[in-house]
């Protein structure tokens, strides 16, 4: 009995350890797959690598720019007494010649007996500074200054960016025209329509440069704008412009327009006022005389 039961429990054992050496067989069989795909790694690696030499490149072919230099518009405007207007829109005029600028507007008007003006010219920007200093000492006195700054880099860096991708819309256009145009079966639609993107794209691209050329003139140069008044104390005690023989001829001329009038006037009240007023008095003449008549009859 013993022995029976000593081999029944070494043949549950036994079964144990054949089942735990299967589990654990079991478990161990991924382990190759593991190491079969271990050698797909360098695909990956090789992957990165050709990630990273594609980002050089771009890298070394001028991709990267950099930050872009400040875009500064700079205005000014004065306000001046001299003691000549005319004198002094010549000698600005000359001064913004000598440094490279231009008059960009100019208006002389007359007040009273004296000549103001306005002036608007552009300069260098490196020129700005001197340039003001020089017209203000042409002054007799700098009665308003005042001086601004615009930063249009935003702007800018915003046209370079779009004329970037609308050129690059541009070649990718005429790409597609050539080939829509090597088709057999490609109609006319197909190419007008292809054609007409590309000149709205070329409109595009046209409209920027523009604006971009603006905003370079305006960074480039400097807008100075002056208003020229005349000294109250430069002005002559005497007017260039009084002729006291002209006043006599105009009052001379005034008197004999008033007798004129007068003539006039008197010709009309003996030839149309006088005979009216006769043939309008003469029924009340006859009536006041016939009453009279009529009175004195009674009185016989």
């Amino acid at each position: 009995m013993r022995r029976a039961i000593l081999l029944l429990g070494v043949a549950l054992f036994l079964l144990i350890s054949c089942a735990s050496s299967r589990e654990v067989e079991r478990f161990r069989a991924p382990a190759p797959a593991v190491q079969e795909a271990s050698p797909a790694a360098p695909a990956g690696g090789a992957m990165v690598a050709e990630g990273e030499m594609i980002a050089e490149k771009t890298a070394a072919s001028g991709q990267d720019l950099g930050p872009m230099p400040r875009m500064i518009v700079r205005r000014a405007s004065l306000s001046l007494i001299v003691q000549d207007t005319m004198a002094a829109m010549e000698e600005i005029r000359r001064l913004v010649e000598e440094v490279g600028g231009y008059v960009s507007e100019s208006n002389a008007y007359r007040v009273g007996e004296q000549m103001q003006a306005s002036v608007t010219v552009r300069v260098p920007v490196s020129e700005l500074d001197r340039v003001l200093e020089q017209i203000k000492d042409m002054a007799v006195r700098v009665e308003h200054e005042q001086t601004s700054t615009e930063d249009v880099t935003a702007e800018y860096t915003d046209i370079e960016s779009r004329l970037r991708n609308l050129e690059a819309t541009e070649q990718e256009l005429l790409a597609l025209l050539r080939e829509v145009r090597e088709r057999p079966n490609a109609t006319a639609e197909d190419i007008l329509s292809v054609h007409r993107r590309l000149t709205e794209v070329r409109e595009e691209i046209e409209r920027l440069k523009g604006r971009q050329q603006y905003l370079d003139n305006l960074v480039a140069l400097a807008t100075i704008t002056i208003e020229l008044i005349p000294d109250a104390l430069s002005q002559p005690v005497i007017e260039p412009g009084w002729r006291p023989l002209q006043t006599l001829r105009s009052a001379f001329r005034a008197l004999v327009r008033a007798l004129e009038r007068l003539v006039d006037l008197i010709i009309w009240i003996v030839v149309f006022v006088v005979p009216i007023l006769t043939l309008i008095a003469i029924p009340f003449v006859l009536l006041l005389l016939l009453i009279h008549w009529l009175r004195r009859r009674r009185q016989r």
